[in-house]
């Protein structure tokens, strides 16, 4: 019985477990975008990640449109072998304020286009496309609306929102989320300050402590050499 049990436990394990794997294999297939240093303010390098989910078709070009109203002062492409790029900026409505001074127009949109069939994205292979951009406006998310061309024309976009408490749509936009700086921890100059104090206060307590234990020492000392000196106690 404990044998049958034990199966059947196992077989259910290993069914969810495929489950699983079943409904997390077409999110790896989404245009994503990632950053290991993404927050406001911060300059980050974006990664798009571009996966070809079909096998009868390459991916020969990547549109990926900017937020226009949280703008990116400053974005840089990298380049990409076997890859040209092109960068489209536009006008915008309220200009971005930095410490070099007012900014009008942002990059709007950026497209890779393969140089050749040789170099587009094959069936069952993904690539990788940087960007160099900050600084990061104050936002906890970025959203990149893409579109996905295929060698026979197809273009897939990239571009539906989920909206809170639902499932994630079919063709989710690449969203970037942003590390929410801490509040909590003090400045650096205001921890200097405290440690300084804290050592300040730790020495004044040890030398209280010595200068007791010398006084009690000495009282103790003086007691012994007077009952040395007068064993009857007559002092």
């Amino acid at each position: 019985m404990l044998f049958i049990r034990c199966r059947r436990i196992a077989i259910i394990g290993a069914f969810s477990a495929g489950t699983l794997l079943l409904t997390a294999t077409p999110a790896l297939a989404h245009v994503t975008v990632h950053s290991d240093a993404a927050a406001p303010g911060a300059y980050a390098l974006l990664t798009f990640r571009v996966p070809t989910e079909r096998d009868d078709a390459s991916t020969t070009a990547l549109q990926v449109n900017f937020p226009t109203d949280t703008p990116i002062a400053s974005v840089s492409v990298q380049p990409h072998e076997g890859w040209t790029f092109k960068v489209t900026t536009t006008k915008l409505a309220t200009p971005i304020v930095t410490h070099d001074g007012s900014i009008d127009s942002a990059v709007s949109q950026v497209t890779w286009t393969a140089d050749s069939a040789e170099t587009a994205i094959k069936p069952g292979e993904f690539d990788q496309f940087a960007v160099s951009a900050g600084p990061l406006p104050d936002t906890t998310s970025l959203s990149f609306p893409a579109l996905q061309t295929y060698s026979d024309g197809q273009v897939v976009k990239w571009i539906e929102t989920a909206l809170p408490g639902a499932a994630e749509p079919a063709h989710p936009a690449p969203t970037l989320r942003l590390a929410v700086a801490s509040t909590s921890a003090p400045a650096s100059g205001d921890t200097s300050n405290t440690t300084a104090l804290a050592l300040s206060i730790a020495a004044l307590v040890v030398a209280a402590a010595v200068a007791a234990y010398s006084a009690i020492e000495r009282r103790w000392r003086r007691r012994a050499v007077a009952a040395r000196e007068d064993p009857a106690g007559r002092l």
